[in-house]
């Protein structure tokens, strides 16, 4: 992992993408240093059986990348700006371990993603089937009084790549399957 994921603190956008390519031609045209791309990452998220977690707007996640190898820990929260992730070596064991702890797996996100490094910020280019394409500019950091400078930054570098608030998605990636998972079995539902 670069420094670019080292911090406590994250500020992200997440845009919903009606032309992947016309976003990607955009990107290119920056010059961005390719981290990965078209990886498929596996996301899952551990929570207690009542949900404690979720209610605390936090996340426990082990995630695994491949081709790239990488698998990480990650907790999310609590709210949108708190952001921890570790290199591990062996996510079987990490698993076991959360388990151990009395979390169990909630919810599996497969994605394919592609990462950029413009600078100091990282750009994520995702594609969840059956939810959609989208564009996560962001930064990592300790310093939690950079926040504010750190936001006004990442929308100015959006609306350089041609992302437009109408275009803002404000719900995790968590929040977007669970609501796609339960609209499909309202229409199974007799």
């Amino acid at each position: 992992m670069t420094t670019h994921f080292q911090g406590r603190f994250e500020v992200e956008f997440k845009y919903r993408l009606a032309d992947s390519a016309a976003f990607l031609r955009a990107l290119e045209s920056l010059g961005p240093e390719v981290m990965v791309a078209d990886n498929h990452e596996q996301d899952c998220y551990f929570d207690t059986a009542d949900r404690a977690l979720a209610r605390e707007q936090k996340s426990l996640v082990i995630r695994t990348m491949a081709p790239s190898g990488i698998r990480l820990w990650i907790v999310k929260g609590p709210g949108p700006d708190r952001c921890e992730a570790v290199n591990i070596t062996d996510s079987d064991k990490a698993i076991s371990m959360v388990c151990t702890l009395g979390y169990q797996p909630v919810l599996t996100i497969d994605k394919r993603r592609s990462i950029y490094f413009l600078g100091p910020f990282h750009v994520t280019v995702d594609h969840l089937a059956g939810i959609g394409d989208f564009a996560e500019p962001a930064i990592m950091t300790d310093e939690e009084t950079a926040l504010p400078v750190y936001r006004e930054q990442l929308l100015a570098l959006a609306t350089r790549l041609g992302l437009g608030p109408d275009m803002r998605e404000t719900r995790s990636y968590r929040t977007l399957c669970e609501q796609s998972a339960h609209l499909l079995q309202e229409e199974s539902a007799p």
